[in-house]
């Protein structure tokens, strides 16, 4: 006999309130990356927190976490919560006070996030970082592992610089910088940076009224110089939109694209993610020509592999080793040789084995068609970065050895870490078109040992 289906309990009903008709979904669930910047959070001569906006975003989070996506808050905010909690009227200069004051901010931003998230039964985290954390491996899974059991327990971490032991050496910079690294360790999909502006324009609006949006974004390099972004950000804040632009590059390595959007309309988040849905949908020569936001998409084919992406972007830099033609080849060459210390010419600052290093050459610029010297080249010379890896060796060792076969190390340490001063698993290479016949230090004495051909700056 048939029966008629139950009728749902008004508890059932509380629980899943009628939802409205929804504009074209992603194909997939997705995991994003969401920043605030404290502009977006607290006011900026006042400091009293804008409730409405947080208010607006937590309701946006709620709607993207019942459509099956991950989320994940990258707030800033602390420093101005602290202000208005100490009474003070302007942000201190001094290090030991800003970081007094954030500790004092952070409990009331996270307890205010707390209120407005149980409203929904929403469980949040409080994930605290410094680029520190980040150096060790080991670490660094830790705190990946750490956000994948987060999101499967369904709670929403909300991440931020740890500013109470943080210093110059260690600091991110500013969360624009955290929120890419973020968006790189948990794989996410999207980065939505929000900010006081709805888009990246070519020129500041504010001052320039011919000033027009730039939509879609495919090479930021070139972005760079074709718009003029010299704006800062506001008075509490640290970033503003070059940081965006080094953010943005970061999170395409790392697969994810990014998009530039207003923080006091966070709901926009949804109408954007429609967007990149019903084009997705489209046929596939179809342009993408978004209205809201700047989008920079990401080439899923040239995703970074984990390691050398942590290597590049979640390690600091402790010092700069300079490579001599040869060696440029090698390395950036099809058969991505390791680095050996033969190809050394002279190395800056002092760190240790283990740790990560710059690797630059010198080159002189070209000559326009026009100059007929030899080769082409003037005597302007120029440092170039050709990329980044974990050395072996500590700086004082590798001075001892550079410019000697790997043979010889024993000799002259008394004892072998590793035949090269860093291995291509631990290399990472970000400029692949350096002219080799350009590059100044590439010349012998006949003992065979490495001269330094010119004198840098600051060496």
């Amino acid at each position: 006999m048939h029966q008629p289906a139950p009728k749902p309990s008004i508890q059932d009903a509380a629980i899943t309130p009628p939802q409205p008709p929804r504009t074209p979904r992603p194909s997939r669930h997705h995991t994003i990356v969401i920043k605030l910047g404290t502009s977006s959070i607290c006011d900026e001569k006042t400091y009293v927190p804008k409730l409405s906006n947080l208010s607006l975003l937590v309701e946006t989070v709620v709607r993207l976490r019942s459509e099956g996506h991950q989320v994940v808050l990258v707030s800033s905010g602390a420093v101005g919560v602290g202000l208005r909690r100490l009474g003070m009227a302007k942000k201190p200069k001094m290090l030991a006070e800003k970081q007094a004051v954030a500790a004092v901010g952070q409990g009331r931003l996270m307890a205010l996030y707390d209120s407005l998230f149980s409203q929904f039964e929403v469980p949040i985290a409080q994930v605290l970082l410094t680029r520190d954390n980040l150096a060790e491996r080991g670490q660094y899974l830790n705190a990946c592992n750490t956000f994948k059991e987060l999101l499967a327990m369904n709670v929403v971490p909300i991440v931020n610089e740890n500013d109470t032991v943080s210093n110059a050496e260690i600091r991110f910079g500013d969360n624009d910088t955290l929120s890419a690294i973020t968006a790189g360790m948990v794989n996410a999909d999207y980065l939505f940076l929000c900010t006081d502006v709805d888009c990246l324009y070519t020129d500041n609006p504010r001052t320039n009224p011919d000033a027009k949006p730039v939509r879609v974004v495919e090479d930021v390099a070139k972005l760079k110089e074709e718009v003029t972004v010299t704006s800062p950000g506001s008075s509490l804040g640290t970033g503003g939109m070059v940081t965006k632009l080094i953010a943005a590059d970061l999170a395409i390595a790392a697969g994810c694209s990014t998009i530039i959007t207003l923080g006091s309309t966070p709901q926009n988040i949804l109408l954007i993610l429609s967007e990149i849905a019903a084009h997705q949908q489209a046929p596939p020569d179809t342009p993408f020509t978004p209205t809201m936001g700047t989008h920079f998409l990401a080439k899923k084919d040239a995703k970074m592999v984990d390691r050398k992406w942590w290597i590049l972007h979640g390690l600091a830099v402790s010092g700069t080793v300079y490579l001599d033609a040869g060696a440029v080849g090698a390395v950036s060459r099809v058969h991505r040789s390791s680095l050996f210390a033969v190809g050394v010419v002279r190395v800056e600052g002092s760190f240790g084995a283990q740790q990560c290093v710059r690797l630059v050459t010198i080159v002189r610029k070209k000559k326009g068609a026009e100059d007929d010297s030899e080769n082409g080249h003037d005597g302007e010379e120029e440092l170039v970065e050709i990329g980044r890896g974990i050395s072996n060796y500590a700086s004082s060792e590798i001075i001892r050895i550079r410019g000697h076969k790997s043979s010889e190390i024993e000799k002259l340490l008394g004892y072998v870490d590793s035949g090269c001063v860093i291995h291509r698993d631990n290399l990472v290479i970000t400029n692949r078109a350096v002219d080799l016949d350009s590059i100044v230090l590439k010349q012998r004495t006949p003992e065979g040992s490495l001269v330094d051909l010119v004198k840098v700056d600051g060496a």
